[in-house]
């Protein structure tokens, strides 16, 4: 069957990647979302021809809908009309790569709307939890995970025989640009600085999370939701290199790993090729170019952003939403040059802390959480 595709956040990282396979493999691209890059989506739209595109920024969707009025493609604005992008007729698969707690609301529409659902938006299961899992169960609704780690764990855990055969698993983390650096040698670290990814060609905000570890925190938590584990049974490493993605381990401590140069198409791919494997655009791995591989064991008490999560999903409930509404508004600081880099993990540990004590939380809820924590954080620095 020829797959249709809705795609949100496609002229970002993820999404220009995306594009990549579907034109590759030739599925249909029936909606494009995007914040406000006029430019590149037009691109877009000439060559994928959607039927339907969303500007979350009003102003950008007024400036596109004119360049674009010789085509058959319909544009609409803001949240509303992220969730009818993310709910179209036309798709049978909604890739979720926008950025941030703007992802949940669309993604709980679109598996009400029974869609599969390729997650990329690591703020849907961090904030959104046993609402986004619970609904999918409900609805039968896959959640194929496209993060890179995730997607890894995915694929290793195919030759399982049964549940209780696994372990633990194992979440590879590159380290960022300073991994080995002291608390003392961070501290006037710039954005700049931050930026300098050694593996990984991402955007601004989950560069800086990697930076942090906090992506690594927020993937933690991720995968507690996806894979139904343990806290306890969810190991962090690091590995410079970026070329085994994670792995899981059996009870007679065998270990499976999935492996491949650092190329974030291979996971979108999976995401929507599964369970078939296909040609793919990446380059093949060879282990002898890369000579060795290394793995360490994450500082904890340098980068303590992995902690705030760790704790957050220990506590439950709101908490992990606090953490990453607070996380977004820190980093957004420190790229505007208002907070210092170790000002971020403190900000992100006192919001979570703050989160209301409620388990069984709606989506209200969360949103509640979230505005707390932003406010919480725009407060402390007076901003």
């Amino acid at each position: 069957m020829t797959k249709n595709i809705s795609l949100l956040g496609s002229t970002g990282s993820i999404g220009t990647q995306s594009l990549d396979v579907c034109r590759m493999h030739g599925y249909g691209v029936k909606c494009l979302t995007a914040q406000s890059n006029v430019k590149i989506i037009e691109q877009q739209i000439r060559e994928f021809k959607p039927e339907l595109v969303c500007m979350m920024n009003e102003d950008a969707a007024k400036e596109l809908k004119a360049k674009i009025a010789d085509t058959n493609t319909r544009v609409v604005a803001g949240m509303q009309g992220l969730i009818e992008c993310a709910t179209y007729d036309g798709a049978d698969t909604v890739l979720n790569s926008v950025v941030g707690m703007v992802g949940l609301q669309p993604t709980l529409e679109a598996i009400k709307a029974k869609k599969t659902i390729a997650l990329a938006n690591k703020e849907t299961l961090v904030a959104g939890g046993h609402l986004v899992t619970n609904l999918a169960k409900e609805n039968g609704v896959d959640i194929l995970p496209v993060d890179s780690e995730h997607s890894a764990i995915f694929q290793s855990l195919q030759g399982c025989p049964e549940k209780k055969a696994v372990k633990k698993i194992i979440l590879t983390a590159s380290g960022g640009p300073f991994f080995g650096k002291t608390a003392s040698e961070l501290e006037n670290v710039t954005a700049a600085d931050a930026l300098k990814h050694p593996n990984w060609d991402m955007g601004a905000k989950i560069t800086i999370d990697s930076a942090t570890m906090m992506n690594k925190g927020l993937e933690f938590i991720e995968a507690k939701w996806l894979f139904d584990m343990p806290n306890e049974d969810i190991e962090i490493v690091v590995h410079r290199e970026s070329v085994l993605h994670s792995a899981i381990v059996y009870q007679d401590n065998s270990m499976i790993a999935q492996l491949g140069v650092p190329d974030m198409r291979i996971p979108i791919q999976y995401a929507l090729t599964y369970p078939e494997r296909k040609p793919s655009p990446v380059k093949a791995l060879s282990l002898a170019d890369y000579g060795k591989l290394t793995f360490f064991e994450p500082d904890y008490e340098t980068i303590r952003c992995i902690n705030v999560c760790k704790e957050a999903i220990e506590l439950g409930g709101l908490h992990p939403a606090a953490a990453n509404g607070a996380n977004e508004e820190s980093v957004r600081l420190f790229l505007d040059g208002k907070i210092k880099f170790s000002d971020i993990a403190y900000l992100n540990n006192e919001a979570m802390k703050n989160a209301p004590e409620i388990i069984n939380f709606t989506l209200a809820d969360v949103l509640s959480a979230d505005k707390a924590a932003r406010e919480f954080v725009l407060e402390t620095v007076k901003c």
